[in-house]
């Protein structure tokens, strides 16, 4: 079982965030972190190598008698891994460390200079590029990416790389499990909507996409950070995934930063205080305030 979980580096979502010249959002700074919601989907990897057997049984779940013939037969020792990948510069190698001490096996981080202001289509290339190269070295079962990266918010990628690879997709799930049956894997998936909850399931390889609202990811001890630190990190680039740097970057991008400016603060907030005794009056005044705005 190989599951690739797609993690970022991200500037802190309650620090100031900065912009290049050029409208890109600036990178590499000393609050960078592993994105939040990378957690959930790492920890969704972890559980489902954690929960296929390390040797294949001499039956499948419906009793019968597994197939001789499969890719892994009767008895075989299974090499379960989890593969942390990630795309960005230098200082991204951050989010693989705490990828490694939350227990990924290994760690694969795509650098290249001509990457830099790729659009989420761009990002998913290269993303796509990489499956396909740790595919060929081992076969990959499942990619896993979180709901959304906590710098761009576009939720994206996933369905990208899943149409990129020509591979089924599972997203926005919050329960996911795989199954094994002579020789053939499932994955399955929850979703969870306004007014349905949706049972999915594709044959693997696949892509899924997992929320934030049942994974509750696990906290690394001390141990397992020292350990993150000596542990080998795989460095790709374009070349090595048989890219051209004008499929990237700014060149290979279908979207552009027109404009990136700060937020204006509010400097007209008005605070209404008082006790229960003066709710008509407040309510009064809050509707006085809501008119001058041309909200009522």
């Amino acid at each position: 079982m190989h599951v690739i979980a797609l993690v970022k580096h991200v500037p802190d979502i309650q620090s100031a965030r900065s912009f290049t010249a050029s409208g890109l959002l600036a990178r590499g700074g000393p609050d960078d972190t592993l994105n939040e919601l990378d957690e959930d989907c790492l920890e969704a990897a972890l559980r489902i190598v954690e929960a296929v057997p390390s040797t294949v049984a001499d039956e499948d779940d419906d009793g019968s008698r597994a197939d001789p013939g499969a890719a892994h037969p009767v008895g075989h020792r299974v090499d379960h891994r989890v593969t942390a990948l990630t795309v960005g510069p230098p200082a991204a190698v951050g989010a693989l460390r705490r990828a490694l001490a939350m227990g990924a096996t290994s760690a694969v981080h795509v650098c290249d200079e001509a990457i830099a202001g790729s659009d989420a289509i761009a990002t998913a290339r290269v993303i796509a590029a990489a499956v396909e190269h740790l595919h060929a070295e081992h076969p990959v079962d499942v990619v896993i990416a979180g709901m959304a990266a906590l710098d761009g918010l576009t939720s994206l990628v996933p369905s990208a790389v899943s149409a990129l690879l020509d591979w089924p997709q599972l997203t926005l799930a919050d329960r996911v499990s795989v199954t094994s049956q002579a020789g053939r894997t499932t994955v399955r998936a929850r979703r969870v909507t306004a007014h349905h909850v949706e049972e999915l399931q594709a044959p693997a390889p696949v892509v899924v996409s997992v929320t934030d609202a049942t994974f509750r990811p696990r906290s690394p001890d001390m141990r397992g950070l020292l350990a993150a630190r000596r542990k080998p990190v795989t460095v790709l680039d374009l070349a090595a995934l048989g890219l051209e740097p004008a499929s990237v970057g700014r060149a290979g991008s279908a979207t552009r930063v027109l404009e990136a400016t700060p937020r204006p603060e509010r400097s007209d907030a008005v605070r209404l205080t008082g006790g229960p005794g003066l709710a008509p009056e407040l309510a009064a005044e809050l509707a006085g305030h809501l008119a001058q705005r041309g909200f009522c």
